[in-house]
């Protein structure tokens, strides 16, 4: 699949370049990409919820009334949690929600978000580039010359690019990353992805093997 490179003004330089089919023109594997979402989100999760139980509340352990006669349920402490007060039953414990996914697996569901992506256009080569210093307004002004002002993208870089990055932060629907810290979550959830030309050879070899 040939696709033209455009510069940062949004022209036809004039070149193409040849996407492999490998990675931007399979067949895509919906299980795969939805488990690897999954896990993609669920590392994320801080999952540092507690709530206090019986044994860690403060208060007295007098056995607040007799066992039998009173014609109501037994109760051996105040710290119960049917009583208002009390610890909460069941109640929520830190715990880690991440889990492990095979490379291969991963792999497939990167070339699957790649080729959904292609399949919709939604795949931009830009010749490579830099700014003199970290400005917002220089970002901005690459994003207007692709109509991407008001629309979520992602630029991938062969290297990490510090006066992009710094440019861009401030950009709550831009992000940049590199071909080696690609994500099939960020992959799928933009409206265009933008890849600069020297991107294109790291993430063939990264998605081939």
């Amino acid at each position: 699949m040939k696709v033209a490179v455009l510069d940062i003004q949004g022209k036809d330089t004039g070149r193409k370049v040849e996407l492999s089919d490998t990675v931007y023109g399979i067949e895509p594997n919906k299980h795969a990409v939805y488990l690897d979402v999954k896990q993609y989100l669920a590392n994320k999760r801080q999952g540092t919820s507690k709530s206090k139980e019986r044994a860690e509340i403060s208060g007295s352990t007098r056995k607040i009334k007799k066992q039998k006669g009173t014609g109501t349920a037994r109760a051996g402490s105040i710290k119960s949690g049917v009583f208002r007060g009390g610890g909460r039953i069941f109640g929520p414990r830190p715990q880690d929600h991440s889990f492990k996914l095979n490379k291969n697996l991963k792999r497939l569901a990167r070339k699957s978000a790649f080729s959904i992506q292609a399949k919709e256009n939604n795949i931009i080569v830009v010749e490579d580039f830099n700014f003199e210093s970290p400005k917002t307004k220089y970002f901005t002004e690459v994003l207007a010359a692709f109509d991407l002002v008001n629309k979520k993208s992602l630029f991938v870089f062969a290297e990490p690019n510090n006066n992009v990055y710094l440019s861009s932060r401030n950009l709550k629907r831009s992000k940049t990353t590199t071909n080696s810290g690609l994500s099939t979550y960020e992959l799928l959830n933009v409206n265009k992805i933008i890849l600069l030309e020297s991107s294109l050879e790291g993430i063939e070899s990264n998605l081939s093997k």
